[in-house]
């Protein structure tokens, strides 16, 4: 694939690097922050966490959060996409449990930090770090209940960061969220049976996915009314919402399995974009579905019906779908309702490079575009921006092989190539932001996959800040230098 210049981009698009509070913060419990259920799934269940490790410090990007953005400004980043902690800011989830205003502080400081060095904050206010108190209570997002705590704590960062915060994003990956959570049991706060997996379907799943996405739908929806019709004619800022976005394509060129990749993509990416552009889930759903799929009342359907400025998504991969509607199901779950099989290879070969055989993530930049050119074509050209994307790498990797990361400056050179072509083919994005500054803690993977443009060395070093070869690539790409130094 050729290279990549940063003017084969418009002038004003936006490029940035993301993280979230959980894998980066640390300060689990400092300056009066209250347990999310992060916390207490790590702590609870460490058996889960591939590497036994926690959030507890992370990135420590609480304490060095001036380092992380002299880095930023440094490599010549425009953008930092970061999230805001629930329970730091609101300890009981709620308003009437009190305000931190410790947590308030640290977010101010952050934002004028971040700001300060010409950066623009771009900010999450739901990255799947939900206070336990609000889990404890009314189970979280099973509950409609979360609805109007949800409101609350995005109404008090509107009133507090919204005078420098113009870009808003309500909930990351609302389907991520609740694959990993609802249904595989391998993410907080691990319901519906912990014990599945994509091999192996045991207890009901039914309900519980559907009726979590339903109501983070009408959250979503909710919270941008509120900030549409309160504050966003004085703070003149945009709000929209973060959507996963792997890819799939048919495992053969079978009619079967095309209906199956179409039915897969509507189940994932249309389970979320299809109510906010169209008002209803995608009619796939509905006949699979059927009674255990909720409606929409009509109130409903005029509220969540086009409830955003900018849609982002999240990309890293592309699947294989073959389709396995002729098994037979003995009860009804999400994964028996996509009658499909997702993989990451065709006869033995993986659909693209990947950083070892058990990895899940194959570099497929075709696939990009090919959802992109998706979005435009089926959901009215939407404004985008590629909110992650990133390549990760094993951790026992020696450690001079992840300093000298090709492999990642491949990935991103051929992944922004593949938006640059989406957008001359009429595509609206607008930014692009890389997954992600530093090596983190990755959810159920721990520190065992690393992300970063920066090693981190979890274990000894005081979690120093080490710049990869590709750190080096993207500030000669950022800053328009043709010859990217490797020493």
């Amino acid at each position: 694939m050729d290279s990549v210049k940063r003017r084969c981009f418009p002038q004003d698009f936006v490029f940035g690097t993301a993280s979230s509070a959980y894998q980066f913060e640390g300060a689990a419990s400092t300056d009066g922050k209250g347990p999310s259920i992060w916390d207490t799934f790590t702590h609870k269940h460490p058996e889960k966490i591939e590497d036994g490790s926690n959030g507890d410090v992370a990135a420590d990007s609480y304490n060095r959060y001036k380092q992380d953005v002299a880095i930023m400004k440094e490599m010549g980043f425009d953008a930092y996409r970061f999230s805001i902690a629930w329970s730091r800011i609101l300890p009981n989830g709620k308003l009437s449990g009190g305000v931190n205003e410790k947590g308030i502080e640290y977010y101010n400081n952050l934002i004028n930090e971040v700001i300060a060095n010409g950066i623009e904050p771009y900010v999450t206010l739901f990255h799947w770090d939900l206070p336990q108190s609000l889990q404890d209570e009314y189970q979280g997002f099973m509950s409609d209940q979360i609805i109007n705590d949800f409101q609350d704590y995005t109404e008090l960062c509107f009133k507090e960061f919204g005078d420098r915060v113009k870009h808003w994003i309500t909930l990351n990956e609302p389907y991520i969220f609740i694959l990993q959570s609802y249904v595989r049991g391998e993410f907080a706060p691990c319901s519906c049976h912990s014990q599945h997996s994509f091999d192996s379907i045991k207890g009901d799943c039914g309900n519980e996915p559907y009726i979590v996405g339903h109501n983070q739908i009408l959250a979503h929806a909710v919270v941008v009314k509120l900030y549409k019709t309160k504050y966003q004619a004085q703070q003149k800022g945009k709000i929209g919402i973060v959507q996963a976005s792997n890819w799939c394509v048919p495992y053969s060129d079978g009619e079967e399995d095309k209906r199956a990749t179409s039915r897969v993509i509507d189940f994932s990416i249309g389970w979320f974009l299809h109510p906010l552009v169209y008002g209803d889930y995608p009619s796939i759903m509905r006949s699979v579905v059927k009674e255990r799929l909720p409606k929409f009342t009509e109130e409903e359907t005029i509220l969540i019906r086009e409830s955003f400025d900018f849609l982002g998504f999240n990309y890293y991969t592309t699947n294989y779908v073959k389709d396995s509607s002729s098994e037979d199901i003995t009860e009804p779950s999400y994964l028996t309702d996509l009658c499909a099989t997702i993989t990451t290879e065709r006869d033995g070969i993986p659909i693209g490079p990947k950083a070892g055989p058990s990895s899940w993530l194959a570099s497929y930049p075709q696939g990009l575009k090919d959802m992109l050119i998706y979005v435009k074509n089926n959901y009215k050209n939407p404004i985008i921006y590629i909110t992650e994307n990133g390549c990760l790498d094993f951790d026992k990797t020696p450690m001079d092989k992840l300093i000298n990361d090709e492999d990642r400056i491949k990935y991103f050179n051929d992944h922004l190539y593949s938006i640059s072509e989406s957008i001359k083919d009429g595509g609206r994005v607008k930014g692009y932001f890389v997954w992600s500054l530093l090596d983190n803690f990755e959810w159920s993977m721990g520190f065992s996959h690393r992300f970063g443009l920066h090693y981190i060395d979890f274990y000894h070093n005081n979690l120093g800040r080490i710049p990869k070869a590709s750190a080096k690539w993207f500030q000669n790409f950022l800053k328009n230098l043709e010859d990217v130094q490797q020493d």
